[in-house]
C-alpha cells in the first residue's frame, strides 16, 4: 500500500499536463474504481478543460480542472499514475486516460482496489474535505496527537499510527520508523504515554513525514541511509543505533519491526545499549 511520500511522488507524474487542456478522455466505464462516481459524467465534463493544479493528502490525490472540477484518485494497493505518448491506446488494467498535448495522463490498477472520484463545485467536495490534517500541516498539533492517544488509549501504538482518521498517509514502514526513532515499543498502549513520550512521538512523526517527502516524495528514491527502513526486512537485521538484532512480529494485525536495543517492552527492562 503506498504511503504518504509514495503518493506525493505519484502526484508529480501528472505535472507534465499542468496548464494543458484535455483533448480526449478514455475510460473503462465498468471498472470497479469508478464505484463512487459516474464515469460518463466524468468523460463529458473533463473534455476540453485545463488541468490547473493538484494536491496530495494522506494516501489520496486530488486534481483540479478549470475552476470547479475535482478529480480524486485513491491508489489502493496496486494503483499508479503514468504518462504515455499522445494517442496511446488503453491497455489492460488502465482504467482512465486523459490526453493532453504533453501526453496521456493515465491511471492503472491491476487489483482494482483503487478509486476514482469526481465532483463539480466551487468548494472542496465532501470526500476531499473529510480527510484529516496531514502530519506536516500546522493543523496537526501535539494536542491533537494527545487527544487521539486518549481516545484510543487501549490501542497498541503500532495500530494507532496506522489509523488514517488520525494519521493520514502513515503506513507500515513509516509507523515502524517513527516508533523506533521515538524509542517506543509498538505494543505500548497509546494511553500509557507520559508528556515527554508524547513529545517524542510528535517530533518523530513530523521528522519522518518531512524526511520521506524530501527523499521518496520528491524523486521516488529511498529514505536516507541510517533509517530503520534499510534493515527492517533483513533476516538478522541489526539496529543502526544500538547494534542489537531487530525483532519482527505481528502487532495490530501488521508485521512489525522493532529494536530491543532502543524500544523497551511494556513493563520490561530498560533497553540495552552499546
Amino acid at each position: 500500500m503506498p504511503e504518504l511520500a509514495e503518493v506525493e511522488f505519484e502526484r508529480h507524474r501528472w505535472s507534465v499536463g499542468l496548464g494543458l487542456a484535455v483533448s480526449r478522455v478514455v475510460l473503462d466505464e465498468a471498472a470497479q474504481v469508478f464505484r463512487d462516481t459516474d464515469p460518463r459524467a466524468l468523460r463529458r465534463s473533463l473534455r476540453g478543460v485545463t488541468l490547473t493544479g493538484s494536491e496530495a493528502r494522506g494516501k489520496q490525490i486530488c486534481f483540479r480542472f478549470g475552476s470547479d472540477l475535482w478529480l480524486g484518485v485513491h491508489l489502493g494497493m496496486t494503483g499508479e499514475l503514468f504518462v504515455a505518448p499522445p494517442g496511446h491506446a488503453r491497455r489492460k488494467h488502465e482504467h482512465l486516460l486523459l490526453e493532453t498535448a504533453a501526453g496521456c495522463l493515465g491511471f492503472r490498477d491491476p487489483r482494482r482496489f483503487g478509486r476514482v472520484r469526481f465532483a463539480r463545485g466551487a468548494e472542496e467536495p465532501d470526500w476531499w474535505r473529510a480527510i484529516p490534517p496531514g502530519i506536516t500541516s500546522d493543523a496537526f498539533t501535539r494536542a491533537r496527537l494527545a487527544e487521539g492517544c486518549a481516545r484510543r488509549a487501549r490501542s497498541p501504538l503500532k495500530a494507532l499510527l496506522l489509523r488514517q482518521d488520525l494519521f493520514p498517509g502513515v503506513g507500515n514502514w513509516m509507523a515502524d520508523e517513527v516508533l523506533w526513532r521515538a524509542g517506543l515499543h509498538p505494543r505500548r498502549r497509546a494511553g500509557s504515554l507520559d508528556s515527554e513520550e508524547l513529545g517524542r512521538l510528535f517530533r518523530e512523526l513530523r521528522f519522518v513525514a518531512r524526511g520521506a517527502l524530501r527523499s521518496v516524495g520528491a524523486s521516488g528514491g529511498d529514505p536516507p541511509r541510517g533509517w530503520l527502513f534499510w534493515v527492517r526486512w533483513k533476516d538478522g537485521g541489526i539496529c543502526p543505533r544500538s547494534g542489537v538484532t531487530l525483532v519482527r512480529e505481528t502487532v495490530g494485525g501488521r508485521t512489525t519491526c522493532w529494536s530491543p536495543g532502543v524500544q523497551p517492552e511494556p513493563g520490561g527492562r530498560p533497553p540495552r545499549t552499546l
